[in-house]
């Protein structure tokens, strides 16, 4: 049977109770969607987890290296109780979110010019190829030697990092923009900047996002060797010093904390950027 709603005048308008009917008919589904993907995650924790617990239970590995969950659950409180873990993950997370910005947004730039712009494809194209397959973590030494101990040579290690996933991917974008579009972009009398934030980047939006999605991974990687040295706080100092002190249970447990605010910048940036990747699809 047709739904219906009643207007101000009187009249019942068939077509509004319909589409008031789809909107709510819609929310299930929905709803529904989301609490299969988060019941699958908890599922697969779970799993994890009972997994661990077997292989712990064995005895083939010592409890002091292999420790139950119970024990990496108890280290966490632990660090906790005693004051390190809030400290300890306002300073990580300090320190990946710049990375992640300086990172990002010059990464970006770059793409631009390499893909874009002639003298950017001559000139600075060749030397990022270059520089691009160093491993960051070589750069560690260096970035100690110009801004010695301090917070700069950490977000400068994490930036390096971030900054070519982020080229690469936001560069394939720009260059990959359909020839047909610039050249109806021409035709209609669009110039260069009209051509650059009308066509151009709107339609590399989707590898620029993943470039992004990929240097935030990157950067918590990076989190634990920028903070191996000249600090005293975050998860990446934490986890040099259970090492030191053999403590596997705080280290499985601050693994299991960058991990979740890995995962968790993810889900930002997924939901930041959901409409225009939205959009983006519509359009293709």
């Amino acid at each position: 049977m047709t739904s219906s709603v009643q207007t101000r005048a009187g009249r019942v308008d068939p077509a509004a109770g319909s589409a008031a009917g789809r909107g709510w008919r819609r929310l299930p589904a929905v709803f529904g969607g989301r609490w299969r993907v988060a019941g699958g995650t908890i599922a697969g924790i779970a799993l994890a987890a009972v997994l661990w617990s077997v292989v712990a239970a064995t005895g083939l590995f010592p409890r002091q290296l292999f420790p139950t969950v119970a024990q990496i659950a108890r280290a966490g409180h632990g660090l906790y109780a005693e004051g390190l873990l809030i400290p300890d993950l306002g300073a990580s997370l300090r320190r990946a979110v710049f990375g992640l910005v300086v990172g990002g947004v010059v990464g970006i730039g770059a793409a631009i010019a390499t893909a874009t712009t002639g003298a950017g494809r001559r000139l600075l194209q060749p030397v990022l190829r270059l520089l691009s397959p160093v491993p960051t973590i070589g750069l560690v030494p260096l970035a100690i030697l110009w801004f010695g101990l301090g917070e700069n040579s950490k977000i400068l290690v994490i930036a390096l990092g971030v900054f070519v996933p982020v080229w690469m991917n936001s560069h394939s974008g720009f260059a990959g923009t359909p020839p047909d579009y610039l050249q109806a972009a021409r035709c209609l009398g669009a110039g260069r900047w009209q051509t650059l934030t009308r066509v151009v980047i709107p339609e590399a939006v989707p590898d620029v996002v993943a470039g992004v999605r990929v240097g935030a991974a990157m950067a918590f990687v990076l989190i634990v060797v920028a903070e191996m040295t000249g600090t005293t706080a975050g998860i990446g100092y934490r986890i040099y010093q259970a090492q030191l002190y053999s403590q596997a249970d705080r280290l499985i447990f601050c693994l299991v904390v960058l991990g979740i605010l890995g995962a968790a910048c993810d889900l930002v940036i997924v939901a930041v950027t959901a409409p225009v990747l939205r959009w983006a699809k519509e359009v293709r």
